[in-house]
């Protein structure tokens, strides 16, 4: 050790005053074998030589290309195994933008960026790591096959196979793609000091003659000298704001609804949804952001990147949830161009089957806006007229958010859109004004007329608007029936033979109005029996035993089944994700999972928001 220190001590007093370049190439080769020799294993032994050479570069700033391309070849065996020192990335990312099609670039640093993917675990801790990956990335799209030998690049960090070994390989390239975007808007966002704060652009209370003239607006920036402003301007001004700039020309559109919204607020100091604050008239759609030569080469290769992430099945759940916060600038969202290029991927979300994929299209929480607002009609980012729209709500009605809440939302901020999509015979939005109708979402009667009118108007509407009247009619007959017999309140149906459809026949057949006590056990009854379940609203007591009951039908239950206060599901394929769900029927006072997924976890979960829960099974669970 210590005669390696004194090695390095030598060489660090040679290269500190370099003489002829063949010479300190020479040394700077003996360095590195040195190190590789060494018999000690100390990550230092090989990051002392880098940083020897990552001092003498800053130092000689009059080095020919071919010095340059010299050096990197002669250390390159050391970055093999190391990241390199923070100012070499910078000689690096020097060399990269000045030599994009030298072969250095190919040859040494593509095993340097590939081992940073797939082992760094902080950018925030490097960020040089992360903008030398970044310069190498734009050098590949330099070259003549452009896009290909970045796709080819990503292809191999992915690897042959249908999953890729390597967990921290996709964070890390979504973390490159997000800073390279953000640097493209980094001129727009960096001179936004005099524009409007969010919550000014959401209430109106700014005038253009009102602001400080001759400096340029930006959008949506959230300035602490105006928001201590905010607080003297009186509700009086309510006419929209325009906000107008070189670059941006944003009009608000302002409807009932936001009127609404607005009087609801009043007094709040939270900031607005960003969706809210990007909504657009129709003559407005378009928002003019001139983006320099460079930042939108860039833009397009790493928006492209984000394209061709989205391609692989085994990546795109976490893209998903990487993406779902919308982690971009708001002048990013505001550019037609970056929205227009990015709705592929949302695209690819909304056809994928796997609810934990599409469901990132909604918000991360409640009280945020996502990407199924931002693309939808009235969004800023809608440029199809409401196509993708209608794919996310039929991905979404056809998993676990067929639900009252879900069509609840639809009905108080896309009505128009739904009505008007299903007016072009879209069989899922005409299939959600039915479900609204059936549910009694729509309590305005003029609002119900215009959706039966909607509804006859199209032959599909035509269709499913008669078969609910159908439905209703029978639903009526039943009440009367009902009426005039002595209400069931038990019924035991325990046999191995029954199935939905027949379960569906009997419920339809008499009058279950008072029903308080069903028994399915050991029946073949999935989770499509729970549509007619919901429909008993008097039921206190459901078994459910050795059935096929799952968590889709508990979701619906949950929801609609208020007073059961007796649930078994003993023996029934429910997991987690249905089991907490059970977290709304505070009613519930026996609950028996036995045999069942229950986690841990999930079940103190439930014992915290269950009050009235007393007995409890969980026998042959991980619980137990």
């Amino acid at each position: 050790s210590l005669f390696l220190q004194k090695k390095i001590y030598k060489y660090k007093k040679v290269l500190n005053n370099p003489g002829r370049w063949e010479v300190v190439l020479k040394e700077i080769r003996t360095l590195v074998d040195m190190a590789l020799s060494s018999p000690l294993q100390d990550e230092s032994i090989h990051q002392a030589p880098l940083e020897i050479v990552s001092k003498l570069l800053s130092e000689n700033n009059n080095l020919t290309t071919q010095d340059h391309e010299s050096i990197i070849v002669a250390i390159a065996p050391l970055l093999e195994n190391n990241h390199p020192p923070p100012d070499l990335c910078e000689f690096f990312c020097k060399h990269c933008r000045e030599r994009p099609r030298s072969m250095v670039v190919i040859e040494v640093f593509t095993p340097v960026v590939q081992r940073i993917l797939k082992h760094n675990m902080d950018f925030g801790k490097c960020p040089r790591l992360r903008l030398f990956t970044q310069e190498y990335i734009l050098a590949l799209n330099e070259l003549n096959a452009g896009m290909e030998v970045v796709k080819k690049f990503i292809h191999s960090m992915h690897g042959p196979t249908g999953q890729c070994p390597h967990p921290r390989v996709l964070p890390n390239i979504v973390a490159v793609c997000l800073a390279a975007i953000y640097s493209c808007y980094e001129e727009f966002i960096n001179s936004r000091d005099n524009s409007p704060s969010l919550k000014e652009i959401r209430n109106g209370c700014q005038q253009q003659c009102d602001r400080k003239p001759n400096l340029p607006l930006r959008l949506l920036h959230t300035n602490p000298d105006l928001v201590s402003q905010e607080a003297t301007v009186t509700e009086s001004r309510t006419k929209p704001p325009i906000v107008t700039s070189n670059e941006i020309h944003v009009e608000m559109e302002r409807t009932n609804t936001a009127n609404q919204k607005m009087t609801a607020n009043a007094g709040n100091d939270s900031e607005p949804n960003l969706i809210d604050c990007l909504m657009v008239s129709p003559t407005c759609s378009t928002m003019s952001i001139e983006l320099s030569a460079q930042a939108d080469r860039i833009l397009g290769c790493y928006v492209e990147i984000l394209k061709m992430l989205s391609d692989y099945d085994d990546w795109r759940p976490a893209l998903a949830s990487l993406l779902q916060p919308i982690p971009f600038p708001k002048e990013a969202l505001a550019h037609e161009k970056f929205t227009k290029e990015l709705k592929y991927v949302i695209q690819r979300f909304a056809e994928d089957l796997r609810q934990e994929v599409h469901s990132c299209l909604l918000s991360v929480r409640a009280g945020k806006d996502g990407w199924f607002q931002l693309y939808s009609p009235g969004g800023v980012a809608c440029d199809d007229d409401g196509e993708l729209f209608a794919s996310m709500v039929h991905i979404l009605m056809g998993s676990c958010y067929k639900t009252k809440k879900f069509l609840l939302s639809l009905a108080e901020n896309k009505l128009g859109p739904c009505m008007l999509l299903a007016l072009r015979g879209n069989q899922t939005m005409v299939e959600i004004l039915c479900l609204m109708l059936e549910y009694n979402i729509i309590e305005n009667n003029d609002t119900q007329l215009q959706i039966i009118s909607t509804l006859e108007s199209t032959d599909v509407g035509k269709r499913m608007y008669e078969q609910l009247c159908d439905r209703q009619r029978e639903l009526k007959e039943l009440v009367c029936c009902w009426a005039c017999s002595i209400a069931i309140t038990y019924c035991s149906l325990s046999s191995p033979e029954m199935e939905d459809a027949d379960l569906a026949r009997l419920l339809s057949s008499g009058s279950f109005g008072n029903l308080e006590n069903l028994s399915l056990a050991f029946t073949n009854v999935t989770s499509a029996c729970a549509e007619h379940l919901i429909k008993l609203p008097s039921l206190k007591q459901l078994n459910l035993w050795s059935t096929q009951f799952g968590d889709a039908g508990l979701r619906l239950l949950s929801e609609h089944l208020t007073m059961l206060q007796v649930l078994n599901l003993c023996e029934t394929p429910v997991t987690d994700a249905g089991l907490l769900a059970l977290s709304s029927m505070k009613s519930l006072c026996s609950l028996n999972m036995n045999s069942t997924k229950l986690s841990a976890d999930t079940y103190e979960d439930l014992k915290a928001k269950l009050p009235n829960l007393k007995e409890v099974d969980v026998r042959y669970t991980e619980a137990w």
